[in-house]
């Protein structure tokens, strides 16, 4: 398989990102109990970048080299998942690009679909080097449009002023929109997909 080429700057964005999950991780303590075997954050799409995409194609690739049968058992869950999705994705099933005007679709689709990068029998990630920054940023407390959201398992017993002082800052200088754009100019990929249609045969 042609591993696709990564920017310049993704190695630069994981480190970032990385950084701030360990520093968070530190914060939290015991009130962060995200571990191996937990798939909180595995099952239900949603949407990743076209960044995200390339690396999860990237590592993929990878995996074909160094474990080809766990590879092969992605991309067969990637390619059965898609399979299920199409029907009634909110966006354009034959290249995966979500339709921006789908929101309010997209928030009730597919909430009960696995990841097809989680192996089912270890409950831990197949591609969990090469995965998308809302992976890597899931658990921590991180604000969005809608405030400070948290995973649902963690911060129990935890006041409103403890979980602020443990937010993490994802993308403070929000780099990986610079390299997005790079991304579109380059190969006109542009808008978001899910997983499933980044790792799936094309």
């Amino acid at each position: 398989m042609h591993r696709p080429t990564l920017p310049a700057g993704n190695r630069q964005l994981v480190q970032i990102v990385d950084a701030a999950l360990a520093d968070a991780t530190r914060r939290s303590g015991s009130w962060l109990v995200c571990r191996p075997g937990c798939t909180q954050c595995c099952i239900g799409v949603f949407a990743i970048s076209q960044l995200d995409a390339l690396r999860l194609e990237n590592g993929l690739a990878e995996l074909e080299t160094t474990d080809p049968g766990r590879a092969a058992r992605v991309r067969a869950r990637a390619n059965e998942s898609v399979a299920r999705l199409t029907p009634d994705y909110p966006g354009n099933p034959k290249t995966g690009t979500l339709d921006p005007r789908s929101e309010e679709h997209f928030d009730n689709f597919a909430n009960d679909e696995p990841c097809p990068a989680l192996d089912p029998t270890t409950g831990t990630c197949d591609l969990y080097a090469s995965r998308p920054v809302a992976c890597r940023a899931f658990g921590p407390p991180v604000r969005s449009e809608g405030g400070l959201g948290v995973c649902e398992l963690c911060f129990h017993g935890a006041t409103e002023q403890q979980i602020a002082a443990c937010e993490m800052e994802v993308d403070p200088d929000d780099l990986e929109s610079k390299i997005l754009l790079e991304i579109e100019q380059r190969s006109q990929l542009t808008g978001d997909t899910i997983v499933a249609f980044a790792l799936a045969e094309r």
